[in-house]
């Protein structure tokens, strides 16, 4: 049966229509005006005329030197300039009308395939299987969609679907057919489906903590590494809003990330890169360096956000929030700075530096000048990757500054 993004595609045609399996031919088994062979793209079934009545034949018509079957002449009128191609034809196979799109596929003009056969301008297999295409339509009474592969004036692969269906010419019946191009629908699902797959392993098996948003802050998605991170379940976390995984604690750095959030939501800005404190299940804390992505860009505001955590601090309980003085005095150290460098650089006496120093080793739980670097730095208080050592956000969740 053709493939579900063929049904969505082709869902709201009014038309009443049945499924039929046919079997595809290699691209390169029709010559290069097989596409429009191969398949015309059928769609209505409201056009029809099953009263029989007549129609006055559009003045287009008859300028054009074609004849158009009375019955049929609603479904003419609307397909005529249409750039799906379509056809009618009669019982034996011959061409009572055909509009201009249909007419290009094999090269040539409407008036040159009214009355003339299928086997004027099919090959002998192709024209077999159309012949019993029709006939089918004709025994049951009913349209029928079909999918068909051809080869395009591009020399490349192309896939139509089509609709034929029968109308009534006074006291006879005819198969007409309208069919619509899909190949560029078909290659955007693919390179969508492509997009997902990928974006699925990345997600899956790169062990980045990662996690789709919606725009109002939900976990739509994420990976199992963002679910080991805050010792959840995946399924536990899928749902959650995101602000009960930030620490608690109100402050400057807080409301910069509200900010932020609203500025992608409200698509001002298509990225950004920012700091978080996060809490898991067990209420310790870290420091995550945050890339949160909008995605799509059609509407005005952003429904989604992929948010992934490129780094991430040691896990601590929380600690009474650093002064601006001591977060100073850690980059300092981390510089390699002496006591008596520090004191002078801050305008501090020694004895003032001293309690600094007491009292860092005391929150950080680190007895020595080197262990104070480390912990600084494991527990996301200093940036990584950066030299001269700086704070890791002007606003720690450690600092008042």
């Amino acid at each position: 049966m053709p493939d579900p993004s063929h049904k969505t595609l082709l869902e709201n045609l009014p038309v009443s229509w049945r499924e039929v399996d046919e079997p595809c031919q290699a691209a390169g088994e029709r010559d290069a005006e097989g596409p429009p062979r191969t398949g015309e793209p059928a769609d209505a079934d409201g056009l029809a005329d099953p009263g029989g009545s007549q129609r006055t034949p559009d003045r287009r018509h008859h300028e054009a030197g074609l004849a158009v079957p009375p019955g049929a002449a609603a479904f003419a009128d609307l397909v005529d300039l249409a750039p799906a191609p379509a056809f009618i034809r009669d019982r034996e196979g011959r061409y009572l009308w055909a509009n201009h799109a249909y007419a290009h596929l094999y090269g040539t003009a409407p008036q040159q395939l009214v009355g003339r056969y299928i086997e004027d301008f099919d090959a002998p297999a192709e024209a077999e299987r159309f012949r019993a295409l029709d006939q089918q339509i004709l025994t049951r009474g009913t349209p029928v969609r079909h999918t068909l592969r051809y080869l395009r004036q591009d020399g490349t692969t192309g896939r139509a679907v089509g609709h034929r269906f029968p109308v009534r010419e006074h006291s006879r019946t005819c198969v007409a057919g309208i069919y619509v191009d899909i190949t560029d629908h078909l290659r955007a699902t693919a390179q969508r489906q492509e997009a997902e797959e990928n974006l699925s392993a990345l997600r899956d098996h790169s062990g980045l903590p990662c996690a789709l948003l919606s725009a109002n802050g939900r976990v739509i998605e994420a990976s199992v590494a963002a679910a080991e991170l805050f010792h959840l379940g995946l399924t536990d976390l899928v749902g959650r809003r995101a602000h009960t995984l930030l620490a608690p604690e109100p402050g400057p750095e807080l409301d910069r990330l509200h900010r932020r959030w609203n500025s992608l939501i409200a698509r001002r800005t298509r990225r950004v890169e920012t700091t978080a404190v996060l809490v898991d299940t067990h209420g310790l804390q870290r420091r995550a360096e945050l890339h949160l992505t909008t995605i799509g860009h059609s509407a005005s505001r952003a429904r989604h956000v992929w948010a992934v955590i490129t780094h991430q601090s040691l896990a601590h309980e929380a600690h009474p929030p650093l002064t601006a003085a001591q977060i100073r005095i850690l980059s300092l150290l981390a510089q390699g700075s002496s006591n008596s460098d520090i004191a002078a650089s801050l305008n501090l006496s020694r004895q003032t530096l001293d309690y600094h120093l007491s009292r860092l080793r005391h929150l950080l739980g680190a007895a020595t000048r080197p262990a104070l670097v480390a912990r600084a730095y494991v527990l996301g208080i200093l940036a990584p990757h950066t030299w001269p050592p700086r704070s890791a956000t002007a606003a720690h969740p450690l600092s008042t500054a």
